[in-house]
């Protein structure tokens, strides 16, 4: 995924109000950019680190900035967790999900019963899948990329519909997408989130798919270009 205009370099100076940061632009100006990312960020937000900034010509848009990635040591962090689900569909219609080639009709936020996922993929020659997505950018001990970085209920309740659209016989996969590139491999936090971790053992025990999938990253554009390992409890 390209980004349509260049992006800004600056330094981050604080997060605050869990949505907003304050950044010091290249040129000497300081601004706030909207941050779509509702965790912590562990491991990514410290100040004094290098950040991406897009910009929005929008009058509609309250914040003319949105912060899109951070610089760690060996690699960018892409920090907007909207951007997610946009590399996972690139990504299944460039065939690089290897799992997920050959469905050519990508249907997104897709409602069923009282459930709304992220996917519901469809051709006349494979199972309908209903796929959920989830950004990764928390980083553990030994290089592993670790999901999530605090308490989701709403992540608990995907895994618990993941399990019962398995049930009702639909191919189901919960898709981790890690976006940074100085890890190489995956593991659920148990120490932070105890019940997702048993519910994701239970959805791989129950058929779900867990698949995992790293990033390439750059001020141009962030795509999804290989798979990393998951390491089950």
């Amino acid at each position: 995924m390209e980004f349509k205009s260049p992006l800004l370099e600056g330094t981050l100076i604080r997060r605050y109000k869990r949505f907003f940061a304050e950044v010091k632009l290249s040129q000497g100006e300081v601004v706030t950019a909207h941050t779509a990312n509702t965790g912590p960020m562990t491991t990514c937000f410290e100040p004094g680190r290098s950040a991406l900034l897009s910009i929005h010509n929008d009058p509609s848009r309250k914040l003319k900035y949105s912060l899109e990635m951070i610089k760690a040591p060996l690699s960018w962090i892409g920090v907007n967790t909207h951007l997610a689900n946009k590399l996972v569909q690139e990504a299944i219609q460039n065939n690089t999900i290897k799992e997920l080639q050959g469905y050519k009709n990508i249907f997104p936020e897709y409602k069923i019963g009282n459930s709304r996922l992220d996917y519901m993929l469809t051709n006349s020659n494979l199972p309908e899948c209903f796929v959920e997505v989830k950004s990764v950018t928390l980083q553990g001990d030994n290089h592993y990329a670790l999901f999530p970085d605090a308490v989701t209920t709403r992540g608990q309740k995907h895994l618990l519909e993941l399990m019962d659209l398995k049930k009702k016989g639909f191919r189901t996969v919960m898709l981790f997408v890690v976006q940074r590139e100085d890890v190489a491999h995956f593991k659920v936090a148990a120490h932070i989130d105890e019940v997702y971790a048993k519910l994701l053992t239970q959805a791989l025990n129950s058929g779900v798919e867990i698949l995992v999938y790293g990033c390439k990253l750059s001020p141009k554009e962030i795509i999804i270009n290989k798979k990393l390992l998951y390491i089950p409890q």
